[in-house]
């Protein structure tokens, strides 16, 4: 879902961040994107287009809408209609992909030579993943929704997260979840871990006291029941004559009814086509039997014993599976059998083939509409009502419960942790936790504790050996030389290597010069001035201002971090220079 936003970005004048995500991702990513623009053209086709500001963006017309829909358009402070924009296009889409960098599983990506990213599997979705970011000063950890027990995507890959120094939690996923499940409410005490009973643990009692937790809490199973009473209920609706529509979103939950629904109908003893309506549906289908290296290891074990990884490719051989790429596929209108089983999108109910198919079943008590929990039902039926049709509303888990979060990380055992705002009066971590907690809010700038110190520096030997030092004349305690060379980063190690010699460059600088001293110095070259002005303040600390008046105009601005000469006279300038030379430091 994220990534339908990139176009946005990517075709943003200017922009030019670099981009990385996993190739199952990108993939993925890339035919929801072709489909939705796909779906566009179809509604610009049968509706026209609009080159300037769609009518319903008037005022008048906003007027008109009811409270929910005007806080759709408007946003909750009634500021936000500026921020509509036009859908990017096919060529906007091809252009973003370009801009990406895709990465398999623990691959090593440098940005700049400093950062050392590296994605991992999170179990959430295909592809889905959290990410690793090293640098020379602090290794950070990215942890978004992730699952255990996933039932298609590799498990999540917990172990390589473990040691960072900071993990930023950006799982909002499960932020209803603590409140809508009585059961994961009611946890014994003993599922809370402190870091008296983790810190001393090995890496297999780790995963022995996760192992308690998940066993706890087994969401494969929870998710499984929830497919399974899907199920039935659309047999249950083509039993008594009515169709189904399924416009899910998540991919995993699609593959699994694709594969269970037919059995369900098997053993009713029924036959019932199931169609696949989408644009990208025969090469999204396609593309889920090529990848066993982004599949859980009980699909990977199909691979291997000749099996294809998901049973669509059967069930289209055996004409129980169709796939057609819109509503007017001639095809299509030669197989159409009534009642059916239709997977198509969009879940918004407002794109796509399904906004045909609840017209037309909309009136029948027997159908069956299928949606995910989240969507605000009544919004999006508003266009079809009144209506007979049955509408069925699931949630899937599509994050960490809030009951795994402490033991997770104790056993990751970072060094701070970040938490979102809103997730502060929710989630409960113990208050014996080895790690500083933090939470952070958009649009808020967060201090985070310090993990390293300087960054380490390697120096050519025949660099270091012709380093001259010199004490500071105001700081003992201190040496200085001049290094000359060339700096080099590549993957995170600064290197200085030979360049250009230290007497091509010029003389440098530093300290505070004393004004007195500094008018004394002139008027033994000849140069007359005088203090003009003494100013301080918190920010630039204290400021004087020296005014020369012989032999020509000329002004001095000693400042705390730096000295300003200014002056017309070329040789006026050199003279004040080597003034402010005899007073300061240099090298």
């Amino acid at each position: 879902m994220g990534m339908l936003a990139l176009p946005f970005l990517t075709q943003t004048k200017g922009f030019s961040a670099k981009i990385y995500a996993t190739e199952a991702t990108t993939r993925l990513g890339q035919l929801m994107m072709e489909d939705l623009v796909s779906m566009h053209n179809e509604f610009q086709h049968f509706y026209g287009s609009n080159s300037g500001s769609p009518q319903w963006m008037s005022w008048e017309e906003l007027e008109l809408l009811s409270p929910a829909l005007r806080k759709v358009a408007l946003g909750k402070d009634g500021t936000e209609l500026g921020g509509w924009m036009p859908l990017y296009r096919s060529a906007d889409v091809e252009d973003c992909v370009k801009k990406v960098q895709t990465l398999k599983y623990a691959e090593e990506a440098w940005y700049n030579g400093t950062l050392l990213i590296k994605a991992f599997s999170s179990g959430l979705e295909i592809g889905s993943c959290n990410w690793t970011i090293n640098s020379p000063k602090r290794n950070v950890a990215y942890i978004s929704g992730s699952k255990f027990h996933p039932v298609h995507a590799m498990e999540f890959d917990y172990h390589a997260l473990r040691g960072n120094d900071l993990i930023l939690y950006s799982d909002f996923s499960s932020e209803g979840v603590l409140t809508n499940d009585e059961h994961y409410n009611n946890f014994p005490a003993s599922t809370t871990y402190n870091s008296s009973t983790t810190r001393d643990c090995s890496a297999d009692n780790d995963d022995r006291i996760l192992k308690e937790c998940l066993l706890r809490n087994d969401e494969s199973l929870e998710e499984r029941e929830k497919v399974a009473f899907i199920c039935s209920c659309a047999v249950d609706s083509v039993k008594a004559g009515g169709s189904v529509i399924i416009p899910l979103n998540q991919l995993g939950i699609v593959l699994q009814l694709l594969e269970q629904i037919p059995v369900y109908l098997e053993s009713s003893a029924m036959k019932v086509p199931i169609y696949v309506i989408s644009s990208v549906a025969a090469e999204l289908l396609a593309f889920t039997n090529i990848i066993p290296e982004w599949l859980c290891k009980e699909r990977q074990e199909k691979l291997f014993s000749g099996e294809p990884l998901f049973s669509h490719p059967e069930l289209m051989k055996g004409e129980k599976l169709y796939v057609f790429p819109d509503v007017n596929s001639p095809e299509l209108l030669t197989r159409w059998q009534e009642p059916c089983i239709i997977f198509s999108p969009h879940w918004s109910l407002r794109l796509g083939p399904v906004v045909h198919l609840l017209r037309r079943w909309r009136g029948d008590e027997n159908s069956l509409l299928v949606l995910e929990d989240g969507l605000d039902t009544d919004m999006a039926l508003l266009p079809f009502k009144p209506m007979a049709m049955k509408v069925l509303q699931c949630s899937f888990l599509s994050g960490i419960r809030f009951q795994k979060t402490q033991p997770l990380l104790e056993i990751l055992r970072p060094k701070a942790v970040l938490f979102p705002e809103d997730l502060r009066e929710q989630i409960n971590i113990s208050s014996t936790h080895s790690f500083p907690v933090l939470y952070y809010a958009e649009n808020e700038t967060l201090d985070v504790p310090k993990s390293r110190g300087n960054v380490d520096l390697e120096i050519a030997s025949n660099l270091a050996t012709q380093l001259s030092w010199r004490k500071l004349d105001h700081d003992d305690d201190m040496d200085i030389a001049r290094l000359g060379g060339q700096l080099f980063i590549d993957r995170g190690k600064h290197q200085v290597l030979s360049g250009n010699k230290v007497s091509d460059k010029p003389l440098l600088h530093w300290g505070f010069p004393d004004v007195e001293k500094l008018l004394a110095a002139l008027s033994k070259m000849g140069v007359k001035g005088s203090v003009e002005e003494c100013m301080s303040d918190a920010e630039s600390g204290s400021d004087e201002i020296v005014h020369i008046h012989e032999p020509s105009k000329a002004l001095i601005e000693v400042r705390a971090t730096r000295t300003v000469i200014s002056a017309r006279d070329e040789r006026l300038a050199s003279l004040i220079f080597e003034a402010i030379g005899t007073l300061t430091d240099g090298i």
